[in-house]
C-alpha cells in the first residue's frame, strides 16, 4: 500500500489503481484501499468513478483527508451543496485542516454564499498564512465583491508563497487593474505571461491593462500574439478584449465560442412553470447595470414606455445597488425587480423559471460582471441578448441577438450563433426625456475660448496609435485647435502627452475632462465643435450622448458590430454623410468641417432639426419596434417553430 501511495504522488495512476483493486479483491471493505482507489480516480480526472470508493471510505469514522477529497469529487461533479456537507464534517473532526477550510470556501462560492466563503478562506489563511491557494481564492472573491483594496493583501501573500506561479501574478495584476494602477498591472500581467504564455486570460488581461493606460510600446506584438492565440484555439481569451482590438468576425466568433465552452459547460435545463396562456408576455431582463451606468441611461425610458397590457416586466439584477435616482427610476419601471447577487447561477435560474417567463433578455453578453451562466440553465423558453455586448455570444442557449442591418449585415450572419432580430432603424435604444442643463463656459472646462475643439469622450481602451496619428495631423493642420479627451488617469495622461510630443504636437493641446454626473457630461459637450470617433471599436452610448447634445460626430465604418454602431446612429438621425469608409476619408472629412465653419454650421442645424423628428431619439417608436420583435419571437415559439432570423416590419 505504501508503494501505491508513493506511485500516486508521482502520478503513476496505473500502478496505484492496480494495487488498490488488488487490495480490495482480498478485502472489499478495506477503508485504506477504498481511499487509495478513490484518490487515484479523482487525481486521474475520473470523478464519477471516484465517487463510490470515496463515499464508502467516508462512511463511519473516516481517517483525515477522506471527506476532504470526497468534497473535491462532489465539486468536480457539480454538486457544491453536498461538497459543503462533507467538508463541514471533515472540519468538525479535523478543525486544523487548512485545505478543508479552503475547499469549503470553494463550495460556498459555487453556491453564491460569499460571506461564508470569505470566512472559510480567512480560516484557512489563519491556519496557514502561506497557503497560496486560499490566499488566491480570498483575493479573487474580494475582487468579485468589488473590494480590490482588501483583495490586494491576499494576492500579495499568494505571490510570496509561490513567486513562480503564473496564476498568482495574473490575479495580482487583475486586482491592480481594478484599483486603476494600470502600469503596475501591466508589469504583473507581463510576468504571468512570461512565466507561462498559455495561462488562460494572461495575454488578454495584459493587453487590456495596457490599453487602459495607453501603453502602446508592445501593442502590435501583443495584439498579434493574442489574435494568433484565438485562431489556434488553445488558450481561452476574454472576448471583450478581442472585440476592442480585432474587427474580424471569424476571430470574435471563435474567441466567444471557446470562452463559452470553457465557462458554461452543458447544463441541464431547469424545470419551468409555463407562462399564463392568456396573460401578458412576461419579459425578464437580466443585468448587472441597473444603477448609474450607460446601459441604464439608454434603457430607463424604454422600461417606462413598454405596453403594460401586453407585457409584464421583470428586472433581475446581479449588480450593485448604488441607491441612486437612476436605480430608483429603474425599480419603479418594472412590475417586479429582483436582486440575485446572493444566488448562484442555478438558483437564480430556478427562481426565474418558477415565475413562468416568456422571454429572457440578457443585457450583458461577455462584458464585465456578466452572468450569462444564469441563462445557461434555460430558465426561459425564448432567450435573447441585447445591447451590452457588440458581437455574438456564441452561446447555444441564446436564441436571438437584437440588431439592425448596419451593425450586422446579411453576410455577417454566418458568424453569429444566434438568429438575428433586425429592428427597422437603429438597434440602440435612447432616452428622449433627458434634459440637458445649460452649457458651462469653456474657460471653466479648461478649454480655450475661441479655438476649434476636437473631442472624443470614448473610453481610453478604444484609443489606438493609428487613430492618434490622424488626430495629431488634424491638430497640426488646424492652428490653435485642441483635442478634448476623457481623463484616462495619471498614467494614461502622461503617455498620451508623450505620444503627442513624439508626433510634433505641443502636449498642452490635449485637454482632459474629468468624470462628472451624466447631466453635466451632456451639457459640457456643447462646448466642443466636432466629435472624432474611434476604430475598431466605435462610440456607442458616448455617440448617442454627443448627438443628443447637438455635437456632430465623424466616424469610420469598421468590419464588425463594435465598429459600425456610430454609422447606425448617424443613419437613424439622417446624417449618414458623416460616416466614412476609410481612415483617409475620415481624416479628410474632419479637416474639411474644421476649416469650413459654414459647412459645420449646416451639419449642426440639420442635427438639431432631426433630433426631435428622426427615429434615433424617438423612444416611443423604438419601444413599439422592439415590442414587435418580442411578439414575433413569442409567436414563433407558440407555433412550435424554431428561432429564425426576421425583420421587424414598420407599421402601416
Amino acid at each position: 500500500m505504501q508503494a501505491a501511495w508513493d506511485a500516486l504522488e508521482r502520478n503513476d495512476f496505473r500502478f496505484a489503481e492496480r494495487a488498490a483493486r488488488e487490495a480490495l479483491a482480498r478485502s472489499p471493505q478495506d477503508p485504506e484501499a477504498l481511499y487509495l482507489l478513490g484518490s487515484t480516480l479523482l487525481f486521474d480526472g475520473r470523478f464519477a468513478e471516484a465517487r463510490g470508493p470515496l463515499e464508502q471510505a467516508a462512511a463511519g469514522q473516516p481517517r483525515r483527508g477522506v471527506r476532504y477529497r470526497l468534497g473535491h469529487c462532489y465539486l468536480a461533479l457539480g454538486d457544491p451543496a453536498r461538497a459543503e456537507q462533507v467538508l463541514r464534517g471533515e472540519i468538525a473532526q479535523y478543525p486544523q485542516s487548512a485545505n478543508a477550510h479552503n475547499t469549503l470556501g470553494v463550495s460556498l462560492v459555487n453556491q453564491a454564499k460569499q460571506a461564508l466563503a470569505l470566512a472559510a478562506f480567512r480560516a484557512a489563511v489563519d491556519l496557514d498564512p502561506a497557503h497560496a491557494e486560499a490566499n488566491a481564492n480570498a483575493a479573487n472573491l474580494l475582487l468579485t465583491l468589488d473590494r480590490p483594496q482588501e483583495a490586494l493583501s491576499f494576492a500579495t501573500r499568494a505571490l510570496e508563497a509561490n513567486p513562480q506561479l503564473a496564476e498568482a501574478h495574473l490575479n495580482h495584476g487583475l486586482i491592480l487593474h481594478a484599483l486603476k494602477r494600470y502600469e503596475e498591472a501591466v508589469a504583473s500581467l507581463a510576468r504571468a505571461y512570461s512565466l507561462a504564455a498559455d495561462t488562460p486570460y494572461a495575454l488578454s488581461s495584459l493587453v487590456w491593462s495596457a490599453l487602459h493606460c495607453c501603453d502602446w510600446r508592445t501593442r502590435d506584438a501583443h495584439v498579434g500574439a493574442l489574435r494568433e492565440q484565438v485562431r489556434a484555439g488553445r488558450v481561452p481569451t476574454a472576448p471583450f478584449t478581442l472585440v476592442a482590438v480585432s474587427d474580424s468576425h471569424a476571430e470574435q466568433a471563435q474567441c466567444a465560442a471557446q470562452y463559452v465552452r470553457e465557462t458554461f459547460p452543458e447544463r441541464p435545463a431547469v424545470r419551468r412553470n409555463p407562462p399564463p396562456p392568456d396573460g401578458p408576455i412576461r419579459l425578464v431582463y437580466l443585468s448587472a447595470d441597473f444603477h448609474e451606468h450607460a446601459t441604464a441611461y439608454l434603457m430607463a425610458r424604454l422600461f417606462e414606455l413598454q405596453d403594460r397590457q401586453r407585457f409584464e416586466l421583470v428586472g433581475v439584477s446581479y449588480g450593485p445597488d448604488d441607491r441612486s435616482a437612476t436605480r430608483g427610476r429603474l425599480v419603479r419601471a418594472f412590475h417586479r425587480f429582483i436582486d440575485v447577487r446572493e444566488m448562484s447561477d442555478e438558483a437564480a435560474a430556478r427562481m426565474i423559471a418558477e415565475l413562468g417567463p416568456s422571454i429572457g433578455v440578457d443585457l450583458k453578453g461577455h462584458t464585465a460582471q456578466a452572468r450569462l451562466g444564469i441563462l445557461a440553465f434555460r430558465p426561459a423558453p425564448v432567450q435573447a441578448t441585447y445591447l451590452g455586448y457588440p458581437g455574438t455570444s456564441a452561446a447555444p442557449f441564446i436564441d436571438y441577438v437584437i440588431a439592425d442591418r448596419v451593425v450586422i449585415r446579411p453576410e455577417d450572419e454566418a458568424f453569429y450563433s444566434e438568429k438575428v432580430a433586425y429592428l427597422p432603424h437603429c438597434y440602440q435604444v435612447n432616452d428622449d426625456s433627458l434634459v440637458i442643463p445649460a452649457a458651462p463656459a469653456r474657460e471653466a472646462l479648461g478649454l480655450p475660448a475661441q479655438a476649434f475643439v476636437f473631442c472624443c469622450f470614448n473610453a481610453t481602451y478604444k484609443l489606438t496609435p493609428e487613430l492618434f496619428d490622424v488626430w495629431m495631423r488634424l491638430l497640426a493642420q488646424v492652428p490653435g485647435s485642441v483635442l478634448w479627451l476623457f481623463e484616462p488617469g495619471p498614467e494614461g495622461s502622461r503617455n498620451l502627452r508623450a505620444a503627442a510630443r513624439d508626433r510634433g504636437i505641443d502636449p498642452q493641446r490635449l485637454v482632459f475632462a474629468p468624470r462628472v454626473d451624466h447631466g453635466q457630461h451632456l451639457a459640457r459637450q456643447r462646448c466642443a465643435n466636432l466629435f472624432l470617433d474611434t476604430l475598431p471599436y466605435n462610440a456607442h452610448t458616448t455617440a448617442s450622448d454627443a448627438l443628443w447634445a447637438g455635437l456632430p460626430l465623424v466616424t469610420c465604418r469598421g468590419g464588425s458590430f463594435a465598429g459600425r454602431v456610430a454609422a447606425s446612429l448617424l443613419a437613424a438621425i439622417g446624417l449618414s454623410e458623416l460616416a466614412t469608409e476609410s481612415l483617409a476619408d475620415y481624416e479628410a472629412l474632419a479637416l474639411k468641417l474644421a476649416r469650413d465653419p459654414r459647412a459645420l454650421a449646416g451639419i449642426r442645424e440639420k442635427l438639431e432639426s432631426n433630433r426631435r423628428s428622426a427615429p434615433l431619439f424617438d423612444s416611443a417608436r423604438f419601444c413599439r419596434d422592439l415590442e414587435r420583435a418580442y411578439l414575433h419571437m413569442w409567436d414563433l415559439h407558440r407555433r412550435g417553430e424554431p428561432p429564425r432570423t426576421f425583420n421587424v416590419s414598420q407599421p402601416a
